[in-house]
């Protein structure tokens, strides 16, 4: 028999089992309900059977009489619709007392352990839809997450921002220090880059004269996996005319405070084992200072060197001053950052695209601000005069083993774009620090894992 390929005019679970706590125990009144979802859990007492419905809103329970509803054969994991009346069982419990019962899907394999859940990580990951099946929490923080991501739009077109689309396949890849994935157009017979950032074509549009924008997609860097980082990843990215990076600070600052508020109901969360509260204002930090007070400041790399391996950190890796002092930062300083905290004024050789302090040129208006040792994001004032941003790409392919700069963006620039403040967030990770998972697996649906051998 063909199952049927429609189920329509249904009611969510959660409502109808709001009208069913009002029945009296024992008892069944209102008008026919029509629900569908999956059957979690069949018990069956002589002729009358209990089962547990699921849909996206919540749980009921069917209670299923032959001499009303007809015979059927159900597995636990079918989906099926079902009709009846609203009713309370003897024991209180919310239930549908059930009319009408029919089949929709009809399951082929056996689901995992319904009362323990899916609980192997690896599985979890590799699986989601058995992951969001058996698991409630799951399904909870996912939805969080779209809750989360809904806030950060609205806020940003609120603020009079556009959103825009800009291209994911590249000629040259810019906008962060990181390696690209690469693959090759057939028809333009070149190679083109996953993009690794957003930042460079959303500035070409503040040249343009749209003065706000906002770009909410996929990233793609061919680097290391950790608990923060993956290799596709989802970034909010804004620029903002006639700001700097001040602006931006007190902007990301209510942003984050605003939809911790519209998503979870509060601005205080529990991340990596640590109460934070993200209500603005935020602790702030100057980045030289953070590190003198570690004894960790020098312009000098070999002297840097030192004092690192000193305190058993390998520098092996590390052949400029620059990336010395960068690992000096995430070794020493970041990780003890728990509060909400803006790291600011950077020197000049980690930030490429940022205007130089008016105090100090060797220093620039760049921030990064992070919660429980975890950096969610980064910031500048940005550099809006082409010779500078050309002489910044040249001094960082000479510091990056020729990691190129962008010709175009440079004649873009030529043409005059106001003074800017731009930011990136890592939607991830701000989904971990909201549903507080400690790794940023658990808020991507479908994480890249390695092939089973």
């Amino acid at each position: 028999m063909a199952l049927p390929k429609r189920y329509a005019d249904r009611d969510e679970i959660a409502s109808v089992r709001v009208e069913a706590e009002k029945v009296e125990p024992g008892d069944e009144a209102g008008e026919p309900r029509r629900v569908a979802g999956r059957v979690m859990a069949r018990r069956d007492m002589g002729k009358l059977v209990f089962l547990d419905l699921v849909d996206r809103s919540g749980r009921i329970q069917l209670l299923v009489a032959e001499d009303r509803a007809g015979s059927f054969d159900l597995d636990v994991g079918d989906i099926v619709g079902a009709t009846g009346i609203p009713a309370r069982t003897k024991r209180g419990e919310p239930s549908l007392a059930v009319t009408e019962l029919e089949l929709l899907a009809k399951i082929r394999r056996p689901l995992p352990d319904t009362f323990h859940g899916l609980t192997e990580t690896e599985t979890r990951y590799r699986r989601r839809y058995l992951d969001l099946l058996m698991n409630e929490e799951s399904r909870a923080d996912f939805e969080l997450r779209t809750r989360m991501v809904t806030a950060i739009r609205r806020y940003l077109d609120e603020q009079g921002f556009l959103e825009v689309e800009t291209p994911i396949l590249q000629p040259r890849f810019g906008g962060a220090l990181a390696d690209p994935f690469v693959t090759h157009s057939n028809e333009l017979d070149a190679d083109l880059y996953l993009r690794i950032a957003t930042e460079l074509y959303l500035k070409r549009l503040i040249v343009g004269g749209l003065e706000r924008v906002y770009e909410l997609g996929r990233d793609f860097r061919n680097e290391s996996v950790s608990y923060k980082h993956a290799p596709e990843f989802t970034m909010v990215e804004w620029y903002e005319a006639y700001a700097d990076y001040n602006d931006t600070m007190a902007r990301i600052e209510d942003l984050v405070e605003t939809v911790a508020t519209d998503t979870i109901g509060t601005t205080k969360a529990t991340f990596r084992g640590h109460q934070v509260d993200l209500k603005a204002p935020w602790k702030r930090v100057k980045l030289i200072e953070a590190l003198e007070e570690r004894g960790l400041w020098t312009r000098d790399a070999d002297d840097l060197r030192k004092r690192l391996e000193e305190r058993g950190v390998d520098t092996s890796a590390n052949e400029s001053w620059s990336k010395l002092i960068d690992h000096a930062l995430s070794h020493f300083v970041e990780p003890e950052l728990i509060e909400p905290s803006i790291l600011y004024d950077y020197p000049v050789e980690l930030s490429p695209f940022a205007r130089p302090t008016d105090d100090e040129p060797a220093i620039v208006e760049r921030f990064e601000f992070f919660v429980g040792g975890m950096e969610l994001g980064n910031a500048f004032t940005e550099i809006n005069d082409p010779e500078e941003q050309a002489e910044r790409f040249a001094q960082q392919a000479a510091d990056t083993s020729g990691q190129q700069g962008d010709p175009d963006y440079v004649e873009a620039l030529s043409y005059g774009m106001p003074p800017t403040g731009g930011l990136g967030l890592g939607i991830d990770r701000l989904a971990m620090v909201l549903t507080a998972r400690e790794n940023i697996r658990d808020v991507i649906l479908f994480p890249q894992l390695r092939e089973r051998p």
